[in-house]
C-alpha cells in the first residue's frame, strides 16, 4: 500500500488515523488528508490511492454519498474503503457492506484499524 486518502471534518480525528496508522506499521504511505467528501472525491480523480478511510458525517459530501459515488467509478475499482462511524445505524452498515466497505466504530484504534485493513485485504475492492 503506497497512498492513504483520509477524509474527515475533525482535524483531530484526521491526526489520530494517521497516527494508528503509524502505529501499524505505515510510516512510509503517503497520507493525504481532506475535511470532506467533495475534497476526497476531488483528490481521487486527481491522483490514485489504494485504501480512503472515510468519516460518515461531513459536510459538502458525507461519507454515505463518497462510498456510493466511488463505488460507482469503474476508475477506482481496486479501491478499498474503510468508513469510521459514531452512530450505530444497522440499516446503513448493511447498505455500506454491500459496497464491500469495512466500517470501524468511534473512537478508531489500531486494533480496529488492524482487523479492518486485514478484512479489507481479504476482498477484491468494493463489491468483494
Amino acid at each position: 500500500m503506497n497512498r492513504i486518502l483520509v477524509a474527515d471534518d475533525s482535524g483531530t480525528a484526521r491526526m489520530f488515523t494517521r497516527r494508528c496508522l503509524e502505529v501499524l506499521g505505515y510510516k512510509e504511505v503517503e497520507v493525504v488528508e481532506v475535511a470532506n467528501g467533495v475534497d476526497a472525491l476531488s483528490e481521487l480523480n486527481r491522483q490514485p490511492f489504494d485504501l480512503l478511510i472515510t468519516d460518515i458525517t461531513m459536510p459538502l459530501m458525507d461519507g454515505m454519498e463518497l462510498v456510493k459515488t466511488v463505488a460507482g467509478e469503474a476508475q477506482f475499482k481496486e479501491l478499498k474503503m474503510i468508513v469510521v462511524s459514531s452512530a450505530g445505524n444497522p440499516a446503513r452498515e448493511h447498505e455500506l457492506a454491500e459496497y464491500g466497505v469495512q466500517i470501524i466504530a468511534k473512537p478508531i484504534s489500531p486494533a480496529k484499524l488492524s482487523k479492518a485493513l486485514q478484512a479489507n485485504q481479504q476482498t477484491d475492492g468494493w463489491g468483494g
